[in-house]
């Protein structure tokens, strides 16, 4: 083997041993972690397909290897092989068979399809969430009890989950992987999805449709509670504690009413008629910030207000970087901090 051979050779190794070791990488978005039935229900449609392409795989590559085997030219042999000019037993096997798989294939297709497109009974008390996307961030309302906040959507474990799903510009995909598939939403057009989640924990999800320039930062999570914990986190959403509670905090209150009510809402505040952006009633109780691009604490929340377009470009959101000096910023960040849940 020439030297030249032999570093194709091993490249060729390197790349399908990256493939291998990428595809083995452990990601919080997993659809082979499901989290509640319409996600097994998934899975295990896919699985199921998976189990029969390899199978039919295995037969007709094991075929190929036998007829190469059983039939190659041998030592002394002169002439042209008998030919078979065709065996009807063959015809209807590698007929038939096919046949019978799409059908089975179909039929679970559909089965879960249907299982999948019927909504949640009434008597099932299912819980309503009017999902709506915006570039690039995304909204929850939360109907039956008046809340509304943005990026993480809170719901009781073992509960129907029925969601309306709507967009407020161009066309996104809804997509929390550990707990169902993905569902498009349609400008002028509201899509219905239900989900239910088994166990508690923070499923990450993301927008699975280009939809501009940072489409890739339009992430989501999901959080599953207990039912003792999201009554009270209902409980918190409804009464929020918005009071500012320092001197700074105060002063970051005042820029904020001139500055950013007319855009966003904060409950338990004056400012509640801003739509254009997210809704940031108890921010001061979120994890991440920006879809979960930034962490929430002060120096990213500074970060966020003083240069939003560096971190997510053609945002909606201007650079207040020559609008606020460092001490207002700082003032701001303050005030946004001690929006807590009551």
């Amino acid at each position: 083997m020439t030297r030249r051979i032999r570093s194709k050779a091993l490249a060729c190794v390197g790349m399908l041993a990256a493939v291998a070791l990428g595809a083995c990488a452990r990601h919080p978005q997993s659809v082979f972690r499901p989290a509640g039935p319409v996600a097994r229900m998934e899975l295990g449609l896919m699985a199921t397909s998976l189990w029969i392409m390899i199978g039919v795989f295995v037969v007709v590559a094991g075929a190929l290897l036998y007829v190469i085997a059983r039939f190659r030219e041998r030592k002394g042999q002169e002439g042209i092989p008998p030919q078979v000019e065709g065996s009807h037993i063959l015809e209807v096997l590698w007929t038939g068979i096919p046949i019978i798989l799409v059908a089975l294939l179909t039929v679970l297709t559909v089965r879960t399809t249907f299982a999948l497109a019927k909504p949640p009974a009434s008597s099932q008390h299912p819980l309503q969430i009017t999902v709506v996307g915006h570039q690039w961030w995304w909204e929850f309302k939360y109907p039956q009890y008046g809340i509304v906040t943005a990026d993480t959507m809170h719901i009781p474990v073992n509960r129907k989950i029925e969601l309306s799903l709507q967009s407020a510009d161009v066309l996104h995909s809804f997509w929390i992987p550990a707990l169902g598939g993905k569902e498009d939403t349609v400008p002028g057009q509201t899509n219905l999805l239900w989900l239910e989640a088994t166990r508690t924990g923070t499923f990450p999800g993301q927008c699975a449709e280009f939809c501009g320039t940072s489409h890739s930062l339009m992430r989501m999570y999901a959080v599953s509670q207990s039912p003792t914990a999201f009554s009270t986190w209902v409980h918190g959403m409804q009464h929020p504690n918005s009071a500012p509670k320092t001197k700074l905090a105060k002063q970051g209150m005042q820029i904020f009413a001139t500055n950013c009510a007319l855009c966003h809402s904060i409950g338990g505040t004056p400012f509640t008629k801003g739509t254009l952006g997210p809704n940031l009633t108890g921010l001061g109780n979120r994890r991440v910030i920006v879809g979960g691009a930034l962490q929430n604490n002060t120096q990213d929340i500074i970060y966020w207000v003083h240069d939003a377009q560096h971190i997510m470009p053609d945002t909606i959101m201007p650079n207040f970087s020559t609008l606020l000096t460092p001490s207002q910023l700082q003032a701001v960040a303050a005030y946004l901090e001690g929006l807590k849940r009551g």
